[in-house]
């Protein structure tokens, strides 16, 4: 930008600095919202004693949009009435962060050997929260609560929980410390 000359003091005109303002709201805003859009969630209010998991950058492949949840809850009730185990069904997508994070949860331990020696997991995939949600529905699980969203079953199929209100929608912000007291709490 050139200097006006004639403005007292070499200064720029009253055109000229209204652009800048402008064109210096404009920049800051843009900032602002990068800044908004990349920090990423908030931190939890208690960092000292929950570890929290963020996200992986790159969804992992947990829920199967080709799978038929109906024969493979049939298959886990099979595995778990002749194991002595129970069923837990995952509702989700991988889309989902805090789906992501309760299978990272899942897999740490104590949780593995848990899940491992009490439970037979079926994934099902609920697509942008429009499939098999009659699936979720049968087992009494509202899906428009939040996801991940899961029930356990005994190994004759009866429904022995099922969340009712997103208690899991939040996992990014939880510890794996509340999957393990969920994971022993509804062991056979």
């Amino acid at each position: 930008m050139a200097v006006n000359q004639s403005t007292p003091g070499g200064g720029f005109s009253g055109r000229t600095r209204v652009w800048l303002a402008v064109v210096g709201a404009v920049v800051a805003a843009a900032c602002m919202a990068t800044y908004f859009l990349t920090r990423g969630a908030p931190e939890p209010a208690n960092t000292a004693t929950a570890p929290v998991a963020a996200p992986p950058a790159v969804a992992k492949h947990i829920y199967s949009a080709s799978a038929d949840p109906r024969a493979d809850i049939a298959a886990a009730l099979a595995e778990a009435k002749s194991e002595h185990k129970r069923v837990i069904l995952d509702f989700g997508g991988d889309w989902c962060g805090d789906c992501q994070v309760l299978d990272i949860y899942f897999h740490r331990e104590p949780n593995a050997e848990l899940l491992k020696n009490n439970f037979v997991l079926v994934h099902v995939w609920i697509g942008q929260m429009d499939r098999n949600l009659d699936v979720a529905a049968k087992y009494g699980v509202p899906i428009n609560k939040g996801v991940p969203a899961l029930a356990v079953l005994d190994a004759n199929g009866r429904v022995v929980y099922a969340q009712a209100s997103g208690e899991f929608e939040d996992m990014r912000h939880m510890d794996p410390q509340s999957v393990t007291e969920f994971l022993t709490k509804w062991k056979s």
